[in-house]
């Protein structure tokens, strides 16, 4: 018997991606996910030094949706890093997705899942911004100017109309200034706002998104003002004062987060100092609950008045492989793509 399967390449992606709303994609699986329907196995995680003395890894993550409020999805995401690639001109991350027949288990479709997995980061964040955001922003700070950062300027148009300034910075000035240049380019509305330091650019907007490569803290809680949504959605750029103090605390899933302790969130799990729920050990905190539960009602959304909201995903495969089932529906009925034979 022939064996086949649909090969999307990211011209493909972006094609058919066009005609999906990502927000509402990720919204729905966060959902699922909440009531119960995702099945979310151990990540698999490899890493090395290359010649370069660059570090490198590779993430497998495998996830499922089921239940009543959808079909059936189960894939897997193989992503891979490596932070010598920018200085090469590449993209730091990139990797494929791979969806799974429902009835033969078979592949079904391999594509693309560069962007795949930043779009779905940066719905996360417009999606949290919807519901636990300031109640009113016109400004936005970017820390870190590659590929994930351009992503959400991507989804912020029309996600936030209102957002007039743009402020940007990065450890590598080069990539502050190609990023505002991209930016005038594409979104002439916005008016951006270079900096030459990471607290003058936490300092000036109410939102702000952490979209860096970095494994050290750097941003404590004294940079926050009343008011401040932060996405944290790189590794390690929140200090631990920036979490223990925060008016409310939100991640994707607590499992995830207590299972991995590379994270700073993951590590003050570890430590003790943060806790699966609200309240809080004695000087620290817990975790006030995860988007999906705000999103399904079975918890408060807290948005930030007296002190600073953290909103800390730490990446589920729930969201990259509905994405791909979403992009795959559309592939199928425009006729995108290359099929692959296997055998």
């Amino acid at each position: 018997m022939t064996e086949e399967l649909l090969f999307l390449d990211r011209a493909d992606v972006l094609e058919c991606a066009a005609e999906v709303d990502v927000c509402q994609v990720v919204a729905d699986a966060l959902v699922r996910h909440a009531r119960g329907a995702a099945t979310l196995p151990a990540e698999g995680h490899l890493s090395w030094t290359n010649e370069a003395g660059a570090h490198c890894r590779s993430l497998a993550v495998l996830g499922a949706l089921e239940g009543d409020d959808g079909p059936p999805v189960r894939g897997v995401k193989l992503i891979n890093a490596a932070t010598c690639n920018p200085v090469h001109g590449r993209e730091r991350a990139a990797g494929i997705g791979v969806l799974f027949d429902h009835h033969t288990a078979r592949p079904l479709v391999i594509a693309e899942a560069g962007w795949l997995s930043a779009a779905r980061t940066a719905a996360y964040t417009m999606v949290s911004l919807r519901h636990l955001g300031p109640p009113a922003w016109d400004a936005l700070t970017l820390v870190g100017c590659g590929t994930l950062a351009r992503t959400h300027l991507e989804l912020l148009g029309g996600s936030f109309a209102q957002t007039r300034t743009v402020h940007l910075y990065d450890a590598d000035v080069r990539r502050t200034a190609a990023l505002a240049e991209w930016t005038a380019h594409h979104l002439p509305e916005l008016r951006i706002v270079q900096h030459a330091d990471a607290r003058t650019a936490v300092r000036a907007a109410p939102v702000v998104v952490t979209a860096t490569t970095t494994d050290r803290g750097y941003l404590p809680a004294a940079w926050l003002g009343p008011g401040t949504f932060v996405a944290h959605v790189s590794l390690a750029d929140l200090l631990p004062d920036a979490l223990l103090t925060a008016q409310a605390l939100y991640v994707d899933d607590v499992d995830l987060v207590a299972d991995n302790p590379r994270r700073i969130l993951g590590a003050l799990m570890r430590e003790g100092r943060v806790t699966a729920r609200s309240p809080g050990p004695v000087g620290g905190r817990g975790i006030d609950g995860t988007l999906g539960q705000v999103l399904a009602g079975d918890v408060a959304a807290v948005r930030p008045t007296t002190g600073h909201v953290v909103s800390n995903p730490f990446g589920m495969a729930v969201l990259d492989v509905a994405l791909l089932h979403a992009v795959h529906e559309v592939a199928v009925a425009r006729k995108t793509g290359r099929t692959l034979r296997l055998s």
